[in-house]
């Protein structure tokens, strides 16, 4: 009977009899521990002394106990909650866990993001304190002091202002991933009307830009406001990371049928001739507030979110994006996008 109770729990399940063994196990624990654990003593399984501490108590008073249980899967950490709990006056304990890791990786991201956001907020906001405070005693008469501090404040309160402008971006395209947008976007269009915006960026960046494909009509389903923050971004990296005197390239093409959308898909690509990027860095480029160079991005005016931006949107327009780069021989990125049915 305990044995079909057991295979029927759709948590992994142990029971531990009063002579301390396992009585009955079901396939999810069994997988979960490591090895068949039936008719074995609980301690030679289990070896972490929370849960080991907790099935003790509740074996020699009856009382409902709980402990997090630690294992590992496919390389990854898994973090479990096991609750104990007593079989009526059987002398018998349940002990069920419950997978917790996606909560805790969740609790662990959002410590992170507060923990990124204060730091980044912290450094323009020391600066502009020490700065008033200077303008109030030392440089109060000095109009050249003046202008060069209030030139640093501007900037300084600009980068925050971009800092919380990305910052409801993100929230606002993590809002709506869920939803897939269906009107009609010429997505070359508005990659062109991005390239003009940008055009003073280039020049003063001494960046020349080339195009390919963007005279024709580039039909996806879509958010024309949050594909030209795409490209926007993409374009705005290419041409501040390109270096001067270096190009970009921006070209949008069709593919009659992409592995990555399984169908006929417009590739947006942006391809620059910088330093490029170090292959272990590819991977965490999307990550919020992941820099490969701190200093040079926030001297750049970079918050460290844009990457993160475009990968959202990108997923929830169900596009894909590619990166690809050598150190010495530039960056390109794909988005990739399924054509306009």
């Amino acid at each position: 009977m305990i044995k079909d109770f057991i295979e029927a729990t759709p948590l992994p399940a142990i029971v531990v009899s009063a002579d301390e063994r396992i009585a009955a196990a079901n396939a999810g624990a069994d997988n979960l521990l490591g090895s068949p654990s039936a008719g074995r003593h609980y301690i030679a399984i289990i070896r972490q002394p929370p849960l080991l501490d907790a099935i003790e108590v509740s074996l020699k008073t009856g009382a409902r106990k709980s402990a997090k249980f630690l294992s590992t899967e496919a390389k990854k950490d898994m973090t479990w909650n096991a609750q104990v709990a007593p079989l009526g006056d059987t002398g018998s304990i349940l002990v069920t866990f419950e997978d917790q890791t996606a909560m805790e990786e969740a609790n662990v991201m959002r410590r992170d993001f507060v923990a990124n956001v204060s730091h980044e907020l912290r450094t323009p906001l020391t600066a502009l304190l020490g700065f008033i405070e200077t303008l109030r005693g030392a440089a109060r008469d000095d109009p050249d002091a003046r202008a060069r501090f209030l030139a640093i404040m501007e900037r300084e309160a600009s980068r925050m202002n971009r800092l919380v402008q990305d910052l409801l971006s993100l929230n606002r395209v993590e809002a709506e991933e869920r939803f897939r947008p269906i009107a009609r976007v010429d997505l070359a269009a508005e990659t062109a009307s991005v390239l003009t915006a940008l055009a003073p960026v280039a020049e003063e960046n001494t960046v020349e830009i080339s195009t390919n494909g963007l005279d024709a009509p580039a039909f996806v389903a879509g958010d024309a406001d949050q594909l030209a923050q795409v490209a926007t971004n993409l374009v705005e990296n290419a041409i501040k990371y390109a270096g001067p005197g270096r190009s970009v390239r921006v070209a949008i093409d069709m593919v009659d049928r992409h592995p990555m959308i399984r169908g006929a898909a417009i590739r947006l690509c942006v391809t620059d001739t910088g330093e490029g990027i170090d292959p272990i860095h590819i991977p965490r480029l999307t990550e919020r507030f992941y820099r490969i160079d701190n200093h040079r991005s926030r001297e750049m005016g970079g918050t460290g979110l844009g990457l993160a931006i475009v990968k959202h949107i990108v997923n929830r327009h169900r596009g894909r994006l590619r990166i690809e780069s050598e150190p010495g021989a530039g960056t390109e990125f794909q988005v990739i996008l399924p054509v306009f049915q």
